[in-house]
């Protein structure tokens, strides 16, 4: 799975890149904007000014980000001279390859928050030039059934989906309260709505208590061998956490499966494809380069 890590690294770094290039967008909408040297800041009085602001930006990453702008032209270019469009299906083809090096929908938001932009401006600034890579470098590529077959087997483990519980839970403060609860829920109260009144777990009390369907390894140990220790819809006895005192309902099980290598046949292709146009690009962007005619005025300076 290390090249899976490797792409996932650079899809994050290609992210902080189109933040920067946002950044420069602005840097050059502003300084030729007129308006002089008017000041973005002032500290006790003292100003500073919008040139010394852009000029730290350039002195900061500027070359970088230049290169990158310079990188994405070539490549825009080529595509142009090759007759390839891009097409709102294939941004949004390439938006769901995109997706799957996550291993959920929470850990890509969670990546689009730290890096400041919205999934509109991710599709439509950075996808643009992989779909043109694809074009460009996709017919150079071939998968062989051995090499989807290859990577299946090093990789089974990790497409495994493991065991999961799925149960609600009340959670109170003392092992008394704890207590009067659980003998409410054996003479016939309703868990749900005893969760929504008494559990002071906020991210599920709303919820009747569910917590959805988990795996081992998300839930303090104490927790989780009670949720998995039990047949479904059972409860369980009082639990003790470092969080307080839990009754536990589990309510559905699912089994461990992996999948055959026919139902990620597809997958494994697609994964294949993108590591080969990530390892063909660098050398094809070096002999595009070495062809074209560049002013690169900041590494001039």
């Amino acid at each position: 799975m290390r090249q899976q890590k490797q792409n996932k690294t650079w899809m994050i770094t290609s992210l902080v890149l189109l933040v920067l290039l946002a950044g420069v967008s602005i840097y050059a909408f502003t300084k030729n904007g007129g308006g002089g040297d008017e000041a973005v800041a002032s500290v006790n009085g003292v100003k500073i000014g919008k040139s010394e602001l852009f000029d730290q930006l350039i002195l900061n990453g500027g070359s970088q980000i230049l290169d990158s702008m310079i990188t994405e032209e070539l490549i825009k270019q080529e595509a142009e001279k090759a007759g390839f469009k891009v097409t709102d299906a294939d941004l949004e083809q390439e938006l769901a390859s995109f997706k799957k090096g996550f291993s959920s929908d929470e850990e890509f938001n969670m990546l689009l928050m730290q890096s400041g932009m919205t999934l509109d401006e991710v599709k439509n600034k950075f996808m643009p030039m992989q779909v043109r890579l694809r074009k460009i470098l996709g017919p150079q590529i071939t998968i062989t059934d051995d090499d989807m077959k290859k990577y299946y087997e090093e990789n089974k483990e990790m497409m495994a989906t493991p065991e999961q519980v799925k149960a609600s839970h009340i959670l109170v403060a003392t092992k008394e309260e704890s207590e009067a609860i659980l003998a409410q829920l054996k003479g016939g109260a309703d868990f749900a709505t005893l969760a929504k009144e008494k559990s002071t777990d906020p991210g599920s009390k709303e919820q009747g208590g569910d917590l959805d369907y988990f795996g081992k390894g998300m839930m303090v140990k104490e927790f989780e061998d009670a949720a998995f220790s039990l047949p479904v819809g059972e409860l369980s006895n009082v639990v003790q956490t470092s969080h307080g005192f839990h009754i536990i309902k589990v309510t559905d099980k699912k089994a461990a499966t992996t999948p055959t290598y026919d139902q990620k046949k597809d997958d494994i292709k697609e994964e294949l494809t993108s590591q080969k146009i990530q390892e063909l690009s660098g050398p094809w962007m070096e002999e595009i380069k070495g062809k074209a005619k560049i002013e690169n005025k900041l590494q001039a300076s």
